[in-house]
């Protein structure tokens, strides 16, 4: 009652029950107060436990598949001895350098096979071997003479630093690069530009033993822009012959179109497979200019990889050998337009791709392509034919 009382208002405004609710809740904000003051109270002890326990947990790595942990701490091989990868690549090397670290002992290693620097956190008994990873023969353990293992050390070293200067000038030319890049699409980015299109050339990756599908670009090639967004093959397919070697794609052919719009596609594009050999494909222009344009820069920089001379045939030249035509098509490409089929084996075998609708005239007209340093060539066999 002296709890209640203690609150209560004589004149008889406050109930009993609003009383009563009034106080029990200044006791809630009352606990939750102390304990929270407890708390911080030990806040930096209780960090100090955390902190304990997750470096138990680091330098004790578990192997799922051997079932057991290994402490990065405790040190297993000696310097100059020698361990091999298992599982992988099936390398030897040898351990040149043992470094303590906050997580545990960190082994420095030089391949013996590449002679290139190399690190790793744990080596296991090869009698325990599960897995890949790095492995010691504990019954009969090997060790190099310490002096070659200094030369080997040596050796290694100026690789590295040669491979590490190497990447410097790479990025220093990139650099110098894309500021040449920069400029250049600022002149040739047309103002209402929401899209580009371009050719790439890709390298297969993929590892049928480990599932693993995938590519790398060798090269891009810018091919033009457009004005809207919309995916048309038609569209990339006009300027798939700016590239003597995406100029067959120009012609239509179902089998080359491919509608990859799902999770993790690849979009539309025109090819015969994205994971290999050369693809045509519209990328939209997403943010602010100078986004877009940071973008392309480096591929820009490289006055080869912009080829966006379009398929206007006015300002082709031509050269008239006999009944054959030969026309500059595009800035790499040469076309031969007349009554080929007497003579295809031998335009084939200099390397000619044949196109039933190449463009000449404003008309679509069968027609061979070729590249610009077969032109004498050509020249030298249709005078003959």
């Amino acid at each position: 009652m002296g709890l209640w009382r203690y609150d209560m208002d004589s004149s008889g405004d406050i109930s009993r029950l609003q009383d009563f609710e009034a106080c029990n809740a200044f006791v809630r904000v009352t606990v939750i107060r102390r304990v929270y003051s407890y708390f911080y109270s030990y806040f930096a002890f209780n960090h100090i436990i955390i902190n304990i326990l997750i470096f138990s947990i680091m330098v004790h790595t578990y192997f799922i598949s051997a079932r057991k942990p290994y402490d990065s701490t405790k040190q297993a091989v000696e310097k100059n001895q020698i361990i091999r990868m298992e599982g992988y690549s099936y390398d030897s090397y040898v351990v040149y350098d043992i470094q303590q670290t906050k997580w545990g002992l960190s082994y420095g290693l030089i391949n013996l096979r590449t002679h290139e620097l190399g690190q790793c956190d744990v080596i296991r008994p090869l009698s325990e071997k599960h897995g890949i990873g790095y492995y010691f023969d504990e019954k009969n353990p090997q060790f190099m003479d310490a002096f070659e293992v200094m030369q080997l050390q040596s050796e290694a070293e100026y690789k590295a630093k040669a491979k590490q200067e190497a990447k410097q000038k790479e990025r220093e030319r990139n650099e110098q690069l894309k500021a040449i890049g920069k400029e250049r699409l600022q002149r040739l980015i047309p103002a209402e530009a929401k899209a580009v299109i371009i050719a790439e050339l890709h390298e297969n990756e993929s590892d049928s033993m480990t599932d693993y599908f995938g590519y790398r670009t060798l090269r891009t090639v810018i091919l033009g822009f457009s004005n809207h967004t919309k995916d048309l093959f038609s569209e990339m397919r006009k300027y798939a012959a700016n590239v003597e070697e995406t100029a067959y794609l120009a012609t239509e052919n179902k089998e080359y179109e491919n509608r990859e719009k799902y999770s993790m596609g690849s979009g539309y594009y025109l090819g015969q497979s994205k994971y290999s050999g050369w693809i045509v494909k519209k990328e939209k222009l997403y943010g602010e200019r100078e986004q877009y344009i940071e973008r392309y820069a480096l591929i820009a920089g490289d006055e080869a990889n912009i080829c966006m001379k379009g398929q206007t045939d006015e300002a082709a030249s031509e050269t008239v050998t006999d009944d054959f035509i030969i026309v500059d098509y595009s800035e790499k490409a040469l076309a031969v337009f007349g009554d080929t089929k007497p003579i295809k084996d031998q335009l084939k075998a200099l390397g000619g791709r044949f196109n039933p609708k190449l463009t000449h005239e404003g008309q679509k007209k069968a027609g061979w392509i070729f590249s610009k340093s077969k032109e004498q060539e050509l020249k030298n066999l249709l005078t003959i034919k």
